[in-house]
This record gives structure tokens, sequence and C-alpha cells, in this order.
């Protein structure tokens, strides 16, 4: 076996080539965009790099073949409440199921890290927001989501053996769109129904930059200041509607309002690897037209939850009960998809994992972030409950 750090275009191919010659029989296996592997990695798209830096590495056998990947990284702005040591990451791990190739490629961003003074390392992670590519998949193999890791089942034994030790488990709920939700969510939906200074509406496509900025005011006061979190500013709200516009559905994106103040956001999209599947992971010019075309004429089965907040002085008052209900009278009766699934909610978070589970949906999938301590005598303690 013998390592090469990708340095130039031709690495950096075969970075991408470990997955499609691992997944290449495997049905449920969903070619990620190669453009959002790459941006990660490129200095001037990855804002992370601001504050810290990355490495990668790919693994061939004796007769060139490949046979696994990782990358490491170190950010200064990554850490868990309750951390009392450097930690930094490992992402985008692929590897053959040989546990000597996965010590090969643990052991070589251990030691690169340790040079960069941490002493653990989560993984798998991303090397920016937790939204993407983050945990081992463990239970639940069927298609990923859009940007969301998916492994062979043997992988969680490759960190196991190694060392690394469960940090929190991320877990994926889901039900079927012509289910009844729970009766006591219409039950809380009348109650404050009757209160006419509550309204939901969904986005208007044609005033997307208005629904930006109040999407900017629940996030600043429902999120800001927790486990780090910046307030965001507006053009950075407005760019991501921007940058979402040409895939959402106004239909499935919601606001509260509170005597016209917003007060909760629900916002959802199409499952976009529904569509990207077809691409076999490209999106240059003929790709693009080909998506369009997809996108036109395949309908959608599913669509996904991205991001769920209640402002702290409306929270406790059935606000959720209210906006899910009204748009379940949009969603529901015309039957738009057959299937929703949420993005992770880590088990440092019950009460997220409460409201999901009170919709009726099940876990449909469960991911693993793990940690490795260096020294082996310090003790280990998971994620802290929030």
């Amino acid at each position: 076996m013998h390592l090469v750090e990708v340095n130039d275009k031709q690495s950096a191919k075969e970075f991408l080539q470990v997955a499609v010659a691992l997944y290449k029989d495997d049905a449920n296996w969903i070619r990620p965009l190669d453009k959002d592997i790459e941006q990660v990695f490129d200095e001037k798209k990855n804002k992370a790099f601001l504050n810290g830096v990355a490495i990668r590495w790919i693994l061939k056998n004796d007769e060139g073949l490949l046979i696994g990947r990782i990358a490491a990284f170190v950010n200064s702005r990554y850490k868990s409440k309750g951390d009392d040591v450097p930690v930094g990451g490992v992402g985008f791990f692929e590897c053959i199921n040989d546990q000597s190739a996965a010590n090969y490629l643990f052991d070589t961003a251990k030691q690169w890290l340790q040079s960069k003074g941490m002493e653990a390392m989560d993984g798998p992670i991303n090397f920016g927001e937790r939204d993407r590519w983050w945990g081992l998949q463990v239970e639940g193999f069927q298609q990923p989501l859009y940007c969301m890791n998916y492994n062979l089942p043997y992988y969680q034994q490759l960190f196991e053996n190694y060392g690394f030790q469960l940090f929190f488990n991320q877990y994926c709920y889901s039900l079927k769109v012509k289910d009844k939700l729970s009766e006591k969510f219409y039950q809380r939906h009348d109650h404050l129904s009757k209160d006419p200074d509550y309204k939901a509406v969904h986005i208007k496509v044609n005033q997307l930059e208005k629904f930006a900025k109040d999407f900017c005011t629940v996030y600043n006061k429902a999120w800001a200041g927790h486990a780090g979190l910046k307030q965001m500013e507006e053009k950075t709200a407005i760019a991501m509607f921007n940058a979402m516009k040409p895939v959402m559905d106004e239909r499935i994106c919601w606001f509260t309002y509170y005597k016209d103040e917003p007060v909760a956001i629900w916002l959802n999209l199409p499952d976009l690897n529904q569509w990207f599947m077809e691409l076999n992971g490209r999106f240059d010019s003929w790709s693009k037209l080909k998506f369009l075309w997809v996108k036109a004429t395949k309908r959608n089965k599913k669509f996904t939850g991205i991001i769920f907040g209640i402002v702290p002085e409306h929270q406790h008052k059935g606000v959720d009960a209210f906006m899910i209900i009204e748009a379940a009278k949009v969603i529901q009766a015309p039957m738009l998809y057959d299937d929703y699934e949420m993005q992770w909610i880590g088990d440092f978070n019950p009460r997220m994992m409460n409201v999901a589970a009170s919709l009726g949906t099940h876990v449909s999938r469960r991911l693993i972030t793990y940690r490795l301590l260096f020294d082996k005598t310090k003790e280990f303690k998971r994620h802290p409950v929030l």
C-alpha cells in the first residue's frame, strides 16, 4: 500500500473515483455531485479556510488500484460544549473492507492532526457546516438525501476497531405524507387558530427577499448565540434564498407571523438527489440542461426538512402545531409528495427529537459522529445534552 496526498487535478479526480469504484454495485448509492465535494476543499469557496486548514489523501494498493481515501481538517471554531482538548476532524473516508488499510488512513490523519496541536479527532465530519457530509451511517441503509453521508455497513467496524467511540447519535425521522398527523396537533392548532394575530403562510418566490429578511429575524432570535452561532446578516440570508430559488417549492416553505412579525420558520426542499441521481456526479453545462429536463419531467416523490425553529417568546404556545397543520392543508390534499424525511437530529437535543416523534414519524436512519481521544488515559465524555 502507498499513500498519495491530493495536490493536483489528477489526484483530486482520483479522490472522487475511490467512491465510484467502491459503490459500483450498490443500488442505494447516489453519486454526489463532484462540485459539492470539490468546493469543500476550495479555499475560494469554503469559508472554513478562514479559520482552519484541510488536507486529503488517497490510498492505493501495490498494483496501483484505488482502495481508500480520507481528509483531515483543523478549524479553530470547531468546538462542542464541554470540550477540554483541541479537536480536529476527519471525513470523506472511504475504504475497502480491510482493517489494515483503514488503520493506515486513520494513522496518517491522526499524525497530521497531532502535528497541528490536536488531541482528539471527530469523524466522519465535514470541513464546514453540519448539514452536509456529517456522520457515519449505521442503520437504515437506503438512498441518501442530498449531501448526506452514505457508506458501506462494514465501515462501522473499521472505525470502532481503530478505537473511535460514539460521541453522539444522529437520527433521521420519516413519515408518509398521506398519513394523518397526531390528533394533539389538530387540537393545538384549533386552539391557536382562534387568535387572529397568528397567521401561517408559505413563501412566495416573487417576494423572496422579504422572506429572506424574515428568516434572518427568526434565525437571530432562535439560534444566534447558541453553540457559537453568530448573528446572520440579511445579505447572507438573501444570498442563501437566491441559491435555493432554482429548486425551491414555495408550497413546502412556511413562516408563522404574530402581529405581522415573523416568529417561526419551517423550511423544506424537494430531495435533490431524486433528480441529481440522473447526472452521475456531473454538473457542467450539458448536465445543467439535463437537470432542468429531469426536474420538469420527473415527479419528485420526497421532500426533506432543512430547518425548523420558533423564537423563544413564542415557544410552548402551540405555534409548531399551528404551522404544521396549516402546511398540511396545502401539502396533503393534492399529495404533492409521497414521503417526508427530516435531516438528522442529534441525540443531544431531546426536545427536537420529541417534536419529530410527536408528528407520528419513525426513525428512518441512524448515523454516528465518533470521537477518538489520542491520550487513552483521559476520560471519554459524550456530547452533552442541550
